[in-house]
């Protein structure tokens, strides 16, 4: 078959490779019915985060079971399946305790910008649907498998509650779904903060109630200036730079929560600042299999449309200039189709 490879900054293409085949009895191989690309596989492509060899992109997901290994007992051939980035056991001390990206057995996901994709730990990483969804619903399926999980996670973290004042720092895929989130936990006000035009249109049709086109100490600025001098009660940083993180910081009020998704690049803090800050601070890489049964549940009794995220959409053969799409921020989220 044919996956996608990155050589280096720059560099993807889609060239022949082996067919996954099952390596541990715990391995599941499926066909994939959608993947697409993340905002993370940019730091690589931009040469911004270390790249040793050619690597095999593509860690988000759905599709058929296809084959599973000796030792898988809830998943088998012929289902429909969603998983995380994360792969994981499920029944290790952190996965009960709800932290599945912390799994002492983890394992990231890899090799899914290709046709069939093989995925470890299949029992306790893949969620199966009770019967194969129409295509319709494929884009909003693939959204959940981390793009809305990790947004998810990011509302969740910052402690969203009904009636919160929110703030979401940047206005990429996941902030976006950010935004979708914190509207689905009932919070009364969702201040996005973006420049871009679709972007906020896209942010409103989410759930977001105020637009903050201004950064840095304007931005700021403006966010207290509409929670009357307080700020916000949780705030979701979405992007992992450095004046994203001071941004979240200080538009959360005093006991404020900030959830952080964003990959740190970077990313310094001052503890005598966050001393005297007194903000709550709470993210990482995404526990999205805590949340997958229930974003699956939302998307297929037609509660959300999270697969709007995606703008883009392209056979898998064109993934070189999916990449170039959005790293030229022509496009939010590239959708492949296989």
């Amino acid at each position: 078959m044919k996956a996608t490879i990155l050589y280096g900054p720059g560099d993807i293409r889609y060239e022949g490779v082996n067919d996954p085949k099952i390596i541990h009895p715990t391995d599941a191989i499926i066909k994939l019915s959608a993947t697409c690309i993340c905002g993370s596989d940019l730091w690589p492509y931009r040469g911004l985060q270390p790249n040793e060899g050619p690597a095999h992109m593509g860690h988000e997901y759905c599709g058929v079971v296809v084959e599973v290994g000796s030792a898988v007992r809830t998943i088998r051939p012929g289902q429909f399946v969603v998983g995380s980035f994360c792969l994981s056991d499920n029944t290790c001390p952190h996965c009960k305790f709800g932290f599945q990206s912390s799994c002492e057995q983890r394992e990231f996901m890899s090799g899914a910008q290709a046709p069939y994709a093989r995925v470890a730990l299949a029992d306790g990483t893949l969620v199966a649907t009770k019967e194969l969804p129409g295509s319709d619903l494929i884009p909003h399926l693939l959204a959940t498998s981390d793009v809305l999980g990790t947004g998810w996670y990011a509302a969740d973290a910052a402690d969203v509650k009904e009636g919160s004042t929110v703030a979401v720092v940047g206005d990429g895929a996941v902030g976006l779904m950010g935004v979708l989130a914190t509207k689905e936990m009932g919070a009364e006000r969702i201040i996005a903060m973006s420049r871009h035009k679709m972007r906020q249109d896209l942010a409103r049709e989410f759930g977001a109630t105020d637009i903050v086109v201004e950064r840095g100490a304007e931005g700021i600025a403006r966010v207290r200036e509409l929670t009357r001098g307080v700020g916000a009660d949780s705030v979701l940083e979405c992007v992992g730079t450095q004046e994203a993180m001071s941004q979240a910081l200080e538009c959360a009020r005093p006991g404020g929560t900030i959830g952080y998704v964003g990959v740190p690049h970077g990313v310094t803090f001052d503890g005598q600042a966050l001393f005297f800050a007194q903000r709550r601070m709470l993210g990482g890489p995404a526990p999205v299999r805590r949340f997958l049964p229930d974003l699956m549940d939302r998307v297929l009794n037609g509660r959300i449309q999270p697969g709007k995220v995606f703008d883009l959409t392209l056979p898998i053969d064109q993934v070189a200039e999916g990449y170039k799409a959005m790293d030229q921020r022509r496009a939010i989220k590239t959708l492949l189709t296989v």
